[in-house]
């Protein structure tokens, strides 16, 4: 059975109502670098689609994604910031560990701080057209807290894990393994 991948309406709403129209995207662009009061402009797209209640950490989220998404809108259903950092980085060792610095910077980050890393790293994407699952880092980012910080793990799994998910169905598939595969949980831990 294949696992659904996590959709949010809010993100949803963004792709369906606001990638095609230059007016809200100018509007949402506003939001980056302000307080959620700030941008008035930006209440019509974000304020229908908050939780009744709403923490000002979840409207501060609801915000900086809908400002994110009208900077650089193109979408992917696949990876996270870390795949997509990884896949930014490519096999060039420089860039690699520029972006590395950057992807542990956002992974330390308080959720004050969140807007100015994220900011940066996707305008780095934006600039090299790579897409950004939208939808998983909404859920990442409404779980940026989780005292597990399994969003950051997710992340860095992606960034620094040695194989995708199909090369591991594959391998597993048809019997194949590498020695790192047969490291036993004791032996990483």
């Amino acid at each position: 059975m294949q696992k659904t991948p996590y959709e949010h309406p809010f993100v949803n709403h963004l792709l369906e109502h606001v990638a095609n129209d230059r007016a809200a995207r100018a509007a949402l662009r506003r939001t980056l670098g302000r307080t959620p009061g700030e941008a008035p402009e930006a209440f019509r797209y974000v304020v229908p689609w908050l939780p009744n209640p709403c923490s000002e950490q979840v409207e501060s989220i609801y915000y900086l994604v809908a400002g994110l998404f009208a900077y650089h809108p193109k979408h992917t259903s696949e990876g996270n910031m870390g795949a997509h950092l990884r896949k930014l980085a490519g096999d060039d060792d420089n860039a690699k560990e520029r972006i590395e610095r950057r992807l542990v910077a956002v992974m330390r980050a308080h959720p004050h701080d969140l807007p100015d890393h994220l900011r940066r790293l996707v305008g780095i994407l934006k600039a090299k057209e790579i897409p950004i699952n939208w939808h998983g880092l909404m859920g990442d980012l409404l779980n940026w807290d989780h005292e597990e910080r399994f969003a950051q793990k997710h992340w860095a799994n992606s960034f620094w894990g040695g194989r995708s998910s199909k090369e591991t169905e594959s391998d597993a598939s048809t019997g194949n393994t590498t020695q790192s595969d047969n490291i036993s949980e004791e032996e990483t831990e």
